[in-house]
């Protein structure tokens, strides 16, 4: 009778006495213990007790591994921000290692290197082609190059605001600075053309003063004008300090390329360089394609190596390769700053100018050469 009677009364207690079963859990909750009547009843409050602290157990591993994932959420944040930390987290932004006007300006002297090849080889393809089909086959071939590279990257259309930049930079140094110094190259040497890039880079830095508001420090103007002088004086003295009948061609070539140097390095910074140099030739194809065959039928064409190679690198070295490095480093160190790198252009085009066309150089390019890196130097280091 006592197994029985014990073996009903939980059962008992659950039905009739709630708030006694209720106060015997409070009372195994907070003491881990019941007392009870009989020794059966205490098997049975033993097993409460036990389920309890089995439920404290897992409810202290849940925490513990709930502490643990926070703790290691905490760490991970904190790898995150520290010195070393992998790419794509915040921490190498504060490295002097993502600093991108060192690379900027490897891009932009690359770019110098290859516009300073233009004006030889130009000289090179008039000996196949007149001026009109020169600039017309040139900018049709470099653009071809450019829808290929949209296309296959998926690029999409730019914006209807950029357009209109666009089109400046293609009336610039798409068709206007090549049909003009083409022209000029008829009758002005090399080295007399080579003021115009004398001049382009204090052009170029007026243009973007007035269109981007940046004022450079009075610093940097002494530097870029006093090398501009020093390049000016240098090619003027090379060429016998006499005008030529293509001058006006050059300064407006110089006005032209300026204004599309300026607008370039301002989309530049919008989107990647080499895009903004495809769209302006797509945008320049279609006139250049009825161009070319107006010009090919009405200009005599003589076809030899110097001509081709020539009309092969004005079309993908100077305005593909040679736009897209130079757009980039704009991008990246400042129209101002990038344009005072091509200061040298001038002195390269002179050492081109002998070894491929086999002008003579007086000994005045070192004295010149030196001077114009101290500027370049300068402006580099200048508040800009």
């Amino acid at each position: 009778m006592r197994i029985q009677d014990s073996a009903t009364t939980p059962t008992a207690i659950a039905v009739t006495a709630p708030e006694t079963t209720a106060g015997a859990r409070t009372a195994g909750v907070g003491t881990g213990r019941t007392a009870a009547p009989s020794g059966t009843e205490s098997d049975a409050d033993a097993g409460h007790s036990n389920a309890h602290r089995t439920l404290r157990s897992e409810t202290g591993h849940a925490t513990a591994r709930r502490t643990s994932r926070t703790g290691a959420g905490h760490a991970t944040a904190r790898d995150a921000s520290a010195p070393g930390s992998p790419a794509g987290t915040a921490a190498p932004a504060r490295t002097p290692a993502s600093d991108p006007r060192p690379r900027g300006t490897l891009l932009a002297g690359l770019g110098v290197v290859a516009f300073s090849l233009t004006f030889p080889s130009t000289v090179w393809g008039l000996e196949s082609f007149g001026p009109w089909s020169l600039v017309a086959v040139r900018s049709t071939l470099a653009a071809l190059v450019a829808g290929v590279f949209l296309l296959v990257g998926r690029v999409p259309l730019p914006e209807r605001r950029h357009w209109a930049g666009l089109a400046v930079v293609g009336g610039g140094v798409v068709v206007g600075f090549p049909l003009l110094t083409s022209l000029a190259l008829r009758t002005s040497t090399t080295s007399h053309a080579a003021v115009v890039v004398g001049l382009l880079p204090l052009t170029t830095a007026a243009f973007a003063a007035l269109r981007t508001g940046r004022r450079p420090s009075r610093t940097f103007w002494i530097a870029a004008v006093s090398g501009a002088v020093v390049v000016l004086g240098f090619t003027l003295g090379e060429s016998g300090g006499s005008l030529s009948t293509g001058d006006l061609y050059l300064f407006g070539a110089l006005l032209v390329c300026a204004a599309g140097y300026t607008e370039g390095g301002r989309l530049a910074a919008l989107m990647p360089g080499w895009q903004v140099i495809g769209w302006a030739l797509i945008l320049c194809l279609p006139l250049m394609l009825a161009a070319s065959a107006v010009a090919l039928s009405l200009e005599p064409v003589r076809l030899n190596a110097h001509g081709v190679v020539g009309l092969l690198w004005v079309a993908l070295g100077s305005t593909f390769f040679g736009l897209y490095v130079w757009y980039r480093g704009m991008a990246a160190i400042g129209i101002p700053k990038a344009s005072q790198l091509q200061l040298a252009q001038p002195l390269l085009t002179l050492v081109w100018s002998v070894t491929l066309l086999g002008e003579t150089l007086s000994p005045a390019a070192p004295a010149a050469a030196v001077a114009v890196l101290v500027c370049i130097a300068v402006t580099q280091r200048s508040k800009s």
